[in-house]
């Protein structure tokens, strides 16, 4: 099963490069030119990864699709695109798992896409382990 991805850009150019890269490597990559269009795509379907620009139709839209990212129960991996670096490591409130500093090689973005979707994976599986553990813990108390 291909995994997907939901790619947020307000540059065309951009946008339609990285899906077409991303889909020549097996993923099924959605885009959205907005944040507005990313928050609507994101409660429609499900998305092991969102990566956002940050500066599109306000220079800070890219939190408005992290937050409606972490508001998804199915709690996919968060990646901020951007050519501004210094502008994301302000906001410490809301922090995206990666950083990925335009132009990125892609070679490297693969590279990095693969590792952090594994590694939000197992972070997934690991908190729905302990889960479970504190359910059968109180569980037993009771």
């Amino acid at each position: 099963m291909k995994r997907r991805i939901l790619l947020v850009d307000d540059e065309i150019p951009i946008l339609l490069t990285l899906k077409a890269i991303l889909e020549m490597n097996d993923f099924e990559v959605e885009t959205a030119e907005s944040a507005r269009e990313a928050e609507q795509k994101l409660d429609a379907g499900t998305f092991q990864m969102v990566i956002t620009d940050m500066r599109m139709e306000t220079d800070t839209a890219g939190y408005d699709v992290l937050r409606a990212a972490k508001r998804q129960a199915y709690n996919p991996a968060t990646a901020v695109l951007t050519a501004f670096p210094t502008m994301v490591n302000g906001q410490t409130d809301l922090k995206a798992e990666s950083l990925l500093v335009k132009p990125v090689g892609t070679d490297h973005l693969l590279r990095q896409i693969e590792v952090l979707l594994i590694q939000h994976e197992d972070k997934k599986q690991a908190a729905e382990t302990a889960g479970r553990s504190g359910q059968g813990a109180r569980k037993r108390a009771v």
